[in-house]
């Protein structure tokens, strides 16, 4: 019996843009499909640690079947299998988990994403890049009954009930006729070392003969010493590993024996998996013990911040029937946790240090998932703080300066590293909050990511630097003193500023004049040791139940506005110039108006010279 099925819409399009657009290197098919056969061989020398039947005698290998005369290239293997189930579930839909994730990534430039196509467990369709039709014969090793899957790759596929003696998948790609090349044994082989060298099984090519010879030295990569092996090597495995289509940044291979054993290899990603910024998604290293395939995704050997790092662990110290909940419970998964976080840190150390451009592509890719690790990690939160980077008001548009950088040329009477939150680095460029701070040539950093906000609540201080906000409470500038020319200036406006804060009661906390600004007129700033107003703002819009906190107006006693309150006797005109004043502050800090129609109408009063009254102003 046969049954049809339609492919989902979203996976019928992305087939139709990843056969005829994405793919510009057709021969990656073959390392895709191969990767695909040994992690099923990998699953099922792991299901037969407890069903010790389903391995049987059998040697697990991957077989490559060219037959010139069919026009057939067969990748067959005799690992798990897959059941009815599984063929409908896996095979019928693209990036089961993340589908509309994916194809929005689509809808930009698609030579970026051909790049990016890779992490999507999309492997197996490349199939159809070199042909026009596709048979999945299966059968899994605790199944009576076989499976047989066959799609143009265009809007259907079959799946049908067949005979198939022994366990195992065979995929069957009916070549197009400008795609014969890969029948040829010579190229199959010259692929298979290139791309697969490393499988750590067998791969035997069928030659003109007939006979099987094995083509791959057949050992898994990571136990090789590290002296046989080239950069090549390891960016092939990494791809293999990670099914990226991209070279990795970076890698650290470590074998440790003593006490505790275990091999490590580690990789820094050049580009973002489509789910990076889902903290509840599956993140983490393949695990094996004693070589044997325990676990895809281990997120207990790595800490949730350090997600995009890829890479394996295989350790003879845990027993080999290890489930999660011995993993999460064992002393010696914290101690190899422990050294694998030490080694990721070491790893951007280096690339930090010696690779500056290459760092800083890293930190715009993935610097906002490494700051979590500054709330969520105590003990290396020094470590992180060194690997921070942020934009400046005295770095160039686009560049980032680190902390250690910005601690070495503060003017000696700064004491404090000082920074500003804000929506967008325009917004935090153009902000009144600056004025004062860039007339004394004190830099700020300019934080401008929603967990910024987090950030800076959590990291208090750098060598010894208090960090501060230039937004906050009584951020006054270190070297200014307090003279007599301001002294009077306060005592002249103290009944404007009494006035202005009987107007505006019910919204400010205070009013008072403002030693941070030079240009502005106005500005809101949060109490010394309140929330700040953005982060109040992000909660409110994310539906926390916050009581709204009253910020403090501070106002530029030289700026000919302010200066005009001072000679206003028109109650009604004081008025209209206070609420300008608070409402301009508003603006400033990307905040929205109370009654935007008032405060229009209080502007082109204003701007037209005429009292609330209507009498012209002279």
């Amino acid at each position: 019996m046969t049954d049809k099925h339609a492919f989902q819409a979203e996976t019928k399009s992305l087939l139709r843009l990843m056969i005829h657009s994405l793919y510009s290197n057709k021969e990656i098919f073959l390392r895709e499909l191969i990767s695909n056969a040994s992690d099923a061989c990998d699953k099922l020398r792991f299901e037969s640690i407890s069903s010790p039947e389903l391995m049987g005698d059998a040697e697990l290998a991957v077989e490559l079947i060219p037959d010139k005369d069919a026009g057939t290239l067969t990748v067959r293997d005799n690992g798990i299998g897959m059941s009815r189930e599984d063929v409908i579930e896996h095979l019928g839909t693209i990036a089961r988990s993340g589908t509309r994730e994916f194809m929005s990534k689509l809808s930009g430039d698609q030579a970026r994403d051909a790049q990016l196509i890779g992490q999507f467990g999309v492997g197996f369709y490349s199939a159809f890049i070199v042909a026009d039709k596709v048979t999945v014969r299966t059968r899994r090793a605790d199944a009576a009954e076989a499976v047989d899957w066959t799609s143009d790759g265009e809007g259907e596929f079959e799946v049908a009930v067949v005979d198939k003696s022994g366990r195992g998948t065979e995929v069957v790609l009916h070549l197009r006729e400008d795609d014969k090349e890969f029948l040829e044994p010579a190229r199959l082989s010259t692929l298979v070392r290139r791309y697969s060298d490393h499988i750590g099984l067998p791969i035997r090519l069928r030659n003109d003969k007939g006979e099987l010879d094995t083509i791959n030295q057949a050992r898994a990569f990571w136990t090789r010493p590290k002296s046989e092996l080239k950069d090549q090597d390891y960016q092939s495995f990494y791809k293999h590993l990670s099914h990226d289509f991209d070279d990795a940044v970076s890698w650290a291979h470590h074998r440790v024996e003593g006490t505790l054993e275990y091999t490590s290899l580690l990789y820094i990603p050049k580009r973002a998996p489509f789910d990076l910024w889902n903290r509840e998604a599956h993140h983490g290293l393949q695990l094996y013990v004693k070589r044997v395939f325990i676990m895809d995704k281990a997120a207990e050997l790595l800490p949730n911040y350090l997600r995009f790092v890829r890479g394996l662990v295989d350790t003879a110290d845990l027993p080999l029937n290890v489930s999660r909940e011995i993993l999460q419970g064992s002393r010696t998964t914290e101690k190899i946790k422990a050294a694998l976080v030490k080694r990721v840190f070491d790893l951007l150390e280096d690339l930090a240090d010696n690779k500056p451009e290459e760092y800083a592509q890293f930190w715009q890719t993935f610097g906002g998932v490494l700051k979590e690790g500054l709330v969520e990690d105590p003990a290396n939160q020094s470590r992180i703080a060194r690997l921070l980077r942020a934009p400046s008001t005295k770095e160039p548009e686009g560049a980032r300066v680190k902390l250690a950088d910005y601690v070495s040329r503060m003017p000696e009477a700064q004491k404090s590293i000082y920074y500003l939150t804000a929506d967008s680095l325009a917004a935090a460029q153009s902000s009144p909050h600056l004025e004062g701070f860039a007339k004394r040539g004190y830099e700020v950093l300019l934080l401008v990511e929603r967990i910024d906000e987090w950030v800076v609540a959590h990291l208090q201080e750098f060598e010894g630097k208090p960090l501060k906000s230039v937004a906050q409470g009584s951020a006054e500038l270190e070297d200014t003193v307090e003279t007599a020319a301001q002294a009077q200036a306060e005592s002249a406006f103290k009944d404007v500023l009494e006035r202005v804060k009987q107007k505006l009661d019910t919204r400010v906390q205070e009013v008072r004049l403002s030693r941070r600004l030079t240009e502005s007129p106005a500005c809101l700033v949060a109490p010394d040791f309140g929330m700040s107003r953005r982060l109040e703002k992000m909660l409110s819009m994310a539906g926390e139940n916050m009581p709204a906190s009253k910020p403090i107006l501070e106002l530029n006693g030289e700026h000919p506005l302010v200066a005009r309150l001072r000679e206003c006797n028109d109650e009604a005109l004081f008025e209209d110039l206070s609420e300008l004043l608070f409402g301009q502050a508003q603006l400033a800090e990307g905040g929205q108006l109370d009654d935007p129609a008032s405060f229009v109408r209080r502007l082109n009063r204003l701007v037209l010279g005429q009292a609330p009254s209507g009498r012209i102003i002279v």
